[in-house]
């Protein structure tokens, strides 16, 4: 890409989008174009055409997305299906309509099938059922991908689609009852330290693995693709190495500092038993993360303590020492 391009990022406020500008600013591209929802709501095709043919446009990120953990896509699965859909499908159209030169789409680990052999190659999509709690999002997603192989195919529209990990980092949300488990465990441990908590209770029985991603390597990820990858197969994402739950949530509790116990609340769903992707798709072409766990679950709370904790709850008034003079 030219570093003088016009590049649009789709979604820059949310966690991947903001971690893609800031990928691209470092890099020396210079003409980044970036709209919030109050300035384009995506999911109005009228909108999204005006904004296409007004801007000429060159290379298009799509990092917009509705996203959430289990309990979010078990509540809200008509959102998540019905807004998804229309941003991807809006933004899809109307670049390849503009004459975009490159368009990359971002997929998700979680389209994969729940029983899906492990690592999951990218041939695995759509071979077997998928995990239910996350369907609604998950059949949007797919629609995303198989609409950019499509519009390749029949119109020759150079569109690429990823498949991230479990991505963290700056940027990310941190309410304990939609974020995704990694952030949602941050503030949990978080709230217990301050509050004096003996014990935090985790969902399920902690022993799903998964493998997780900074997001910032995943930027890098995205503009290493955009620069060296024009195939119509995904590619996956991810560092190659996963972790069980309960051995990610006992290293949160150790760099957030908090002392006391976990527990587990068997009656809460799991999801996915594992999902550890194949990358050697991509790794094969010469890419590599460089932010392991460790260091990325320190940066994250840092940015946590900087930008999304809470306030600190009022500490009492201290006691009035009692006097024994009269005694």
């Amino acid at each position: 890409m030219d570093r003088n391009s016009r590049i649009f990022v789709a979604g820059h406020r949310g966690l991947v989008g903001s971690a893609i500008v800031r990928q691209l600013a470092e890099t020396g591209y210079t003409d980044l174009v970036l709209r919030d929802r109050s300035q384009l709501d995506l999911t109005d095709q009228a909108a999204v055409r005006a904004f296409f043919d007004r801007e000429e446009i060159a290379y298009v990120i799509i990092a917009a997305a509705k996203v959430g953990g289990i309990l979010a896509n078990e509540r809200c699965g008509a959102d998540f299906i019905r807004d998804n859909l229309l941003i991807q499908t809006n933004v899809i159209d109307a670049a390849w309509r503009a004459g975009v030169k490159k368009l990359l789409f971002l997929g998700s680990s979680c389209l994969y099938p729940k029983h899906a052999e492990q690592p999951i190659k990218e041939e695995a999509l759509l071979s077997g059922p998928m995990e239910p709690s996350n369907k609604p999002y998950a059949v949007a997603k797919i629609a995303g991908i198989t609409m950019c192989q499509a519009y390749r195919k029949q119109y020759g529209f150079n569109a690429i689609c990823a498949m991230p990990s479990n991505l963290y980092g700056p940027g990310d949300h941190f309410e304990p009852e939609t974020s995704h488990a990694l952030p949602g465990m941050i503030r949990r441990f978080h709230d217990a330290k301050m509050a004096g908590d003996p014990t935090v209770t985790l969902w399920g029985t902690g022993t799903p693995r998964r493998e997780f991603l900074y997001v910032d390597d995943m930027a890098d990820a995205c503009l290493h693709l955009m620069e060296r990858y024009d195939g119509e197969d995904i590619v996956n994402v991810g560092p190659g190495e996963d972790i069980a739950i309960g051995d990610l949530a006992g290293m949160i509790r150790e760099t957030v500092g908090y002392p006391g116990t976990l527990g587990h609340d068997l009656d809460k769903p799991d999801g996915h038993p594992r999902k550890l992707m194949d990358v050697s798709r991509l790794f094969a072409t010469g890419w590599r993360p460089k932010i392991g766990l460790p260091e990325g679950l320190q940066r994250t709370y840092e940015w946590f303590l900087k930008n999304a904790a809470p306030p600190a709850p009022a500490q009492p008034a201290p006691a009035q020492p009692i006097s024994h003079a009269a005694e």
